[in-house]
């Protein structure tokens, strides 16, 4: 009898035996593992793979890394270092599922909580803590610097990264410390490859320096000053390290006692670590104010952001936002580069005057300063606003010391200058003859005025005050003082224009020039100008000085010579300094700060 033919499937019913035989014959594995697509991580950040399901089935994962492979449902696992990783979810030697992982350092901004206040930051060990750590070594040192480094919080773990062997530290990623709005102290932090071996590294250094590291079971520590001082804690988070350290408490002061001093709650280390694991995004690295200053400011190896709060009665004498500056450390120079943002222009967006001081004077100075700033923004700034109550305080502490203090502010025309000169041949006299390195030269320092008898009347009952032996002279428009301090003749002399401050050495024997046109060539087209707070200091000038000398006078030349190679040869063991500069203006939105330290050519 013919068969009869078999009526199909419906295609539901078949489709679910399909489904049945296909998971029976290979245990539920052809299910395959969801990592998701390619995608970028940072390094030390975990990253979920698998399933937490109840019922998952435990698959085998290879991360790709040289870490061992773990069996689960579901993983998370965090990358040490940059890299590209292939991450496989296995059954025995079958392969179900792959990703390609793109992995970068973690940024060591995104590792400061968002609300930190001011941070001093390295945003990559390599490249940038090399030449810092030299620069500093050639300035002070290398015993000295190694000395200050080694009591920095986790610079010795740092320091030893430097060397050729493996280290726990990832120089890939950054360093710095931090402030933050509620806690008294500083945090430190560094990137590392490994946080269990750096936080072991780390206790050790501490231990070596005598302080007592009481470990715990989560991994983190609490550290017990050599000096009494409050606990710090020691702990890491997603591939950094932190040290959370506390302000010492103040020394008892006369009639205090320890014991009430310790009722003063010590700062909450743990409110630092709590604030540190909670955070989420992009952390400080995204504050829109950090974002806005770092567009005007050149690159550098190390940065520094800071805008902490202003209370609301002090917004209207200090409209700063905040400020942002680099520092550039090439072989034997260092440049800053700033900053300062305000919400209303600087100094009320007028330029003080130049001064006059810098225009005339004795060619040569080692050292040099300017302050030009309008006279009622000069107020402010000592003060406070009119009428505010920290003006009506600084005036009544120095009525209560016999002083009117605004109508001498207001005297002034807002131009203060200062020139230090060398005097190599007395210092040489003095060296040679009394055999003690006495320093010998000449400040000036002048303030233009725009009123005499406010400053006049505050000189001579300064003067008297302190009862200094002085004689006065009065000629014309012309008042000048003279005494005596620390064994160096002192003359002051006003006139309707201005107040003029003479100390040491005369200065006859040295031409005169405009010192601000050749400060302003060397420094800057505008530096020691109008409307700017400068400042120089010229080692160099010093050297040059010395070298100079040609004859003393009751010195031989032998001995003269002599004392100038000992002299010459000191000064380039004690320090490599050649010059360093300083200037702020204000500018469009704020104020702009520019400095510079060059060392000797080695």
């Amino acid at each position: 009898m013919a068969s009869r033919p078999r009526a199909p499937l419906p295609p539901l019913p078949l489709l679910l035996l399909l489904a049945v035989v296909g998971l029976g014959g290979t245990g539920c594995r052809n299910l395959k593992p969801d990592l998701g697509p390619e995608r970028t991580l940072e390094a030390g950040v975990p990253e979920a793979f698998g399933s937490s399901a109840p019922k998952a089935p435990a698959v085998t994962w290879d991360f790709g890394d040289g870490t061992p492979p773990q069996t689960a449902p579901g993983v998370r696992h965090a990358f040490s270092t940059a890299g590209r990783y292939t991450v496989r979810a296995l059954d025995k030697d079958q392969e179900l599922a792959r990703v390609v992982l793109t992995v970068v350092p973690r940024p060591v901004l995104r590792a400061v909580p968002s609300d930190a206040q001011t941070v001093l930051y390295v945003p990559r060990l390599r490249g940038n803590v090399e030449g810092l750590v030299d620069f500093y070594e050639r300035l002070v040192g290398r015993g000295n610097a190694r000395r200050t480094l080694a009591d920095t919080p986790l610079l010795p773990l740092l320091l030893r990264s430097l060397g050729s062997g493996p280290s726990e530290v990832d120089p890939e990623e950054g360093f710095g410390f931090f402030i933050l709005p509620d806690f008294d102290g500083v945090v430190a932090l560094l990137g590392v490859t490994d946080s269990r071996a750096a936080l072991a590294a780390v206790a050790r250094e501490l231990r070596d320096a005598g302080h007592q590291v009481l470990p715990r079971e989560d991994g983190s520590a609490r550290v017990e000053p050599v000096d009494g001082g409050n606990a710090m804690l020691l702990f890491a988070d997603r591939g950094y390290v932190y040290l959370a350290v506390p302000d010492s408490p103040d020394a008892p002061e006369p009639g205090e006692t320890v014991k009430a001093l310790a009722v003063v709650e010590s700062p909450d280390v743990e409110q630092v670590r709590r604030k540190v694991e909670a955070l989420s995004g992009p952390g400080l690295s995204e504050n829109a104010l950090l974002e806005e200053l770092r567009g005007k400011v050149r690159d550098g190896s190390v940065f520094l952001f800071s805008a902490p709060p202003v209370p609301e009665a002090e917004k209207e004498d200090m409209p700063v936002r905040g400020f942002f500056g680099a520092l550039a450390v090439q072989a034997d120079q260092a440049e800053l580069d700033g900053f300062l943002s305000s919400s209303r222009p600087l100094l009320g967006g007028a330029r003080g005057p130049a001064s006059q001081l810098l225009g005339r004077a004795a060619v040569g100075p080692m050292a040099a300063a300017q302050l030009s700033v309008p006279p009622e923004e000069l107020a402010r700034l000592v003060f406070g606003s009119p009428e505010s109550p920290r003006r009506q305080r600084t005036l009544e502490r120095w009525r209560s010391q016999g002083l009117d203090a605004e109508p001498l502010l207001k005297a002034l025309r807002g131009d203060v200058a200062m020139l230090v000169y060398f005097d190599a041949a007395a210092f040489f006299q003095s060296f040679i003859r009394d055999r003690r390195p006495a320093p010998k030269g000449t400040v000036v320092m002048e303030a233009g005025l725009a009123s005499e008898q406010p400053v006049l009347q505050l000189i001579q009952k300064q003067l008297q005050d302190n009862g200094l032996v002085f004689q006065r002279e009065a000629q014309g428009n012309t008042t000048r003082f003279r005494t005596r301090l620390l064994e160096q003749p002192v003359s002051l002399t006003l006139t309707p224009e201005r107040a003029t401050l003479e100390a040491g050495e005369v200065l006859t024997r040295r031409e005169t020039g405009d010192v601000g046109a050749t400060l302003r060539t060397r420094f800057g087209a505008e530096a020691f100008g109008p409307g700017h707070l400068s400042l120089m200091v010229d080692m160099g000038r010093l050297r040059a000085d010395l070298a100079s000398v040609r004859s003393v006078p009751g010195v031989g030349s032998t001995e003269l010579l002599a004392s100038q190679v000992f002299v010459t040869a000191f000064l380039e063991r004690f320090t490599p300094f050649e010059y360093g500069f300083l200037d702020f203006a204000p500018a469009e939105g704020g104020g702009r700060l520019q400095g510079r330290v060059v060392l000797r050519e080695r």
